[in-house]
């Protein structure tokens, strides 16, 4: 989508939208497009979209859905931090989960946010944002503060992700680049951490709580 027309505001703020529902997306959009000081530049359905979108159309500021085919919104607020560090980033979710805030904080997101939040309040945020300030909703960072940290080291997180599709050892294994009785190690302590019976089940438990 190309920039709104030429009555626009001299300084408008470029954003980008990324919502894998179709329909959610083009409402914002359509919303957000009616203030004066924003201007929606590109929209993406995906997280490799929103990737390709952002570095084409360089936005001020990227609006991410957290669940996206592809890649979620920290993956892509991840890759936007390493190759378009000028572009700010905020999260938008209906799955609010703590681990899911922890998890973008440290990918340098600027803005967490749930869907239930109005278009208006959503401006106003991207204009926090994309003044350097953060913004965090408050319920969000009260649920995360409670929650407290992930037991799970980093790469036990990351075989229980593979795991959680229900793929086997071997290509758990494969795609990580590790024997498949290293795979059984990480994945039997991360078990043993979460106090659940077998793989699946500890990979539905870090899942439920966003520590994946």
């Amino acid at each position: 989508m190309s920039d709104q027309g030429t009555g626009q505001h001299p300084a408008a703020i470029r954003v980008l939208l990324a919502d894998d529902e179709h329909l959610i997306r083009g409402a914002l959009a359509a919303l957000l497009a009616l203030e004066d000081d924003l201007s929606i530049v590109a929209e993406a359905a995906s997280g490799p979209e929103a990737l390709a979108m952002a570095r084409a159309h360089r936005p001020d500021v990227a609006v991410l859905d957290l669940q996206m085919p592809g890649a979620d919104g920290v993956r892509v607020a991840v890759a936007l931090r390493d190759s378009l560090p000028t572009c700010r980033t905020m999260i938008v979710t209906s799955h609010g989960r703590p681990g899911h805030l922890k998890r973008a904080l440290a990918a340098g997101v600027r803005g967490f946010v749930p869907k239930t939040a109005s278009a208006e309040q959503l401006a106003e945020i991207i204009r926090t944002v994309h003044r350097g300030s953060r913004y965090v909703d408050p319920e969000l960072a009260a649920d995360a503060i409670s929650a407290g940290d992930s037991p799970l080291s980093a790469r036990e997180a990351e075989l229980l992700e593979l795991a959680a599709d229900g793929a086997p050892i071997a290509e758990i294994a494969e795609q990580a680049s590790l024997t498949q009785g290293t795979v059984r190690n990480y994945l039997s302590a991360a078990a043993a951490k979460l106090g659940a019976e077998n793989r699946h089940a500890a990979a539905r438990m870090a899942r439920e709580r966003g520590w994946i």
